[in-house]
């Protein structure tokens, strides 16, 4: 079974085909998918997509919509996390963290969000799911300050260095359709050397298409569309096992195996564990 351990189901872009993006991830393989919120107002669907699919499901405050959010969103989190603890489709806060690529944003503001929210999982008991976008740095920052019980680090894009890092902290390394890119000489370099046990793939669909589905600014001006889904995960699995010298199967069960050590609540669905132990991802895919 592949695992997408990001993979923004709730999207617009999905609005008009929703259950047949599913199908086709499920008939490539794709057993699970771990859906992160981005604001309070798509906390509720990610909850209800993940209770209708048999999924997962993170709560958080993305660094690019802390501009539009309140103050009392955090508030609004902190009550999420308490009424749905005994969820266990509810594997993590996320996706949160620290944007220092697009221009614009109000750094203080995204920082106070990201360490309040920091503290919010500790409280919680709960793992992260970050946004490293070349924040690297201010993110293992945070993480001294406030420790939390490990996660994701989504869409790794930082250095050796800064890998190791946040693997010493309990990080899993997100990987998704960047390192499909043959001039993504670090991300693929990152790939094929860091230690197995810290490797996780995704998506992030609709985003960060892979290679094949990538299109210039001017084919997209024409109309053409560069949307991701989880049913390329395989086919990006495929580029990451020649990186690594793994098999398929090989690549599905480290991986997969890989998101339940970052996200151990993953354990209390059925399917999850059968599935890594290498039983059928056909079949039930509703039952905890």
């Amino acid at each position: 079974m592949w695992t997408d351990s990001h993979c923004h189901l709730d999207a617009l872009e999905f609005d008009a085909d929703r259950p047949a993006v599913v199908a086709s991830a499920r008939a490539a393989g794709v057993g699970l998918m771990v859906l992160p919120a981005v604001e309070l107002a798509n906390f509720e669907a990610v909850r209800s997509l993940a209770h209708e699919h048999g999924f997962a499901y993170a709560l958080g405050i993305h660094p690019l919509y802390v501009d539009r959010a309140e103050d009392e969103h955090l508030d609004r989190l902190q009550e999420a996390l308490q009424t749905l603890r005994g969820d266990p489709r509810l594997v993590a806060v996320g996706e949160i963290g620290l944007d220092h690529f697009v221009p614009g944003l109000d750094r203080t503001r995204q920082e106070r969000f990201y360490l309040a929210q920091l503290k919010l999982a500790r409280a919680a008991g709960l793992p992260v799911i970050l946004h490293v976008r070349r924040s690297a740095d201010s993110l293992l920052k945070g993480l001294r300050r406030i420790g939390v019980a490990g996660g994701i680090a989504h869409a790794f894009n930082g250095s050796a260095v800064q890998a190791g890092q946040f693997i010493e902290r309990g990080f899993a390394l997100g990987f998704g359709g960047t390192v499909t890119f043959e001039r993504a000489l670090q991300i693929r370099r990152l790939a094929a050397t860091l230690p197995a046990r810290a490797l996780v793939l995704e998506t992030d669909a609709p985003d960060i298409p892979p290679h094949w589905l990538y299109r210039t600014a001017a084919e997209r001006a024409a109309g053409l569309v560069a949307r991701n889904a989880p049913a390329e995960l395989p086919r990006i699995g495929a580029t990451f096992a020649a990186l690594r010298g793994w098999s398929l199967d090989e690549t599905a069960t480290i991986t997969s195996a890989n998101v339940l050590t970052a996200l151990p609540r993953l354990a209390g669905l059925a399917l999850f564990r059968e599935a890594v132990a290498g039983g059928p991802i056909n079949g039930v895919l509703h039952g905890d």
